[in-house]
């Protein structure tokens, strides 16, 4: 069973690290956030073990689940790839062509995998929408929701996007 740490306890954070757990499939070490009120308060609610220093969560797993802000998406991978370790980066998979292309090389140097979330293509209602086409076509959708601040430290166009390109 590999193990697996998670970089970052906020919204999307909590959500992996529940999945994780909940998996069966996978060793959930523990995680990191820089914040570490928040890490500690994310540990007492729901029992997973916080590290306070990211590279002792790094030298403990096999796998690190990056969930992040997207600019820091290219040193935490790099910091856990040098390492050795496989990396699973939430989408966007970093801020720039440059950064990304980096990464590659480094999984070849390093012998690792990396693999980046883009998990809406699993989304049931895009599934619904396949199993009815046969053939071809425009659809034009739209996504309407509240307002969150959550993710905006990027563009919009390379956080939401994303999925539809």
């Amino acid at each position: 069973m590999l193990k697996v740490g998670v970089l970052g306890a906020g919204h999307l954070g909590k959500i992996h690290l529940r999945l994780l757990d909940t998996s069966g499939k996978y060793d959930l070490i523990g995680f990191y956030d820089a914040d570490s009120e928040i890490g500690r308060a994310v540990a007492k609610e729901f029992g997973y073990t916080f590290f306070n220093d990211i590279d002792k969560l790094i030298e403990a797993v096999d796998v690190i689940d990056i969930v992040t802000p997207t600019l820091s998406h290219f040193e935490c991978a790099k910091k856990a790839m040098v390492r050795g370790k496989h990396v699973f980066i939430e989408k966007p998979i970093t801020t720039t062509y440059d950064e990304a292309t980096a990464l590659l090389d480094l999984e070849i140097k390093h012998k690792v995998k990396g693999q980046v979330g883009h998990v809406e293509r699993f989304n049931p209602a895009f599934s619904a929408v396949k199993n009815q086409i046969q053939q071809p076509m425009f659809i034009e959708s739209h996504r309407l929701a509240e307002f969150n601040p959550r993710g905006t430290d990027v563009p919009v166009v390379l956080d939401l996007m994303i999925h539809d390109i």
